[in-house]
């Protein structure tokens, strides 16, 4: 008999698939071929802020590799614009353009009407308030354990 943490473990990583395959359609529906589901999401996360990629992939907790690469096909397809940062060199601040800021709006209305349709799913704003209380409990356990 397999214990519940590990069909927690798989359960999640399965919901964050489906999630990213919700979002690919998104993209399908409205033509936009030119940037990819994880990208939308980390569009998403930049929103009308502007930060360096490390903050980017310390908000998201994305892989850093992969969000400089998908930072960098964003850029190339004009969704984010990057700039030096005046204090440190090293370091590129990145901030959505216009392109970018258009695809955010249309991802915010769509999060309005996942919200909307949640009755339609038996699922309440309580019930997911209980679920993100106890999924930030399993956040702060794993980030416990690297500290081992």
């Amino acid at each position: 008999m397999r214990h519940a943490y590990l069909d927690t473990v798989l359960l999640i990583e399965r919901l964050h698939r489906y999630y990213l395959e919700v979002v690919k359609i998104d993209l399908d529906r409205r033509g936009i071929q030119d940037i990819n589901n994880v990208q939308a999401l980390i569009l998403y996360n930049i929103g009308e802020d502007e930060m360096t990629v490390g903050e980017l992939t310390a908000r998201g907790y994305y892989l850093g590799s992969n969000v400089s690469y998908n930072v960098k096909k964003m850029t190339e397809n004009g969704y984010i614009l990057q700039e030096k940062s005046p204090h440190d060199k090293r370091s590129i601040r990145v901030k959505l353009s216009e392109k970018g800021l258009v695809l955010h709006r249309q991802m915010k209305e769509q999060f309005q009407k996942q919200i909307a349709a949640l009755p339609t799913g038996n699922l309440s704003e309580q019930e997911l308030a209980a679920l993100n209380d106890h999924l930030r409990k399993l956040e702060r356990f794993w980030a416990g354990m690297m500290k081992y």
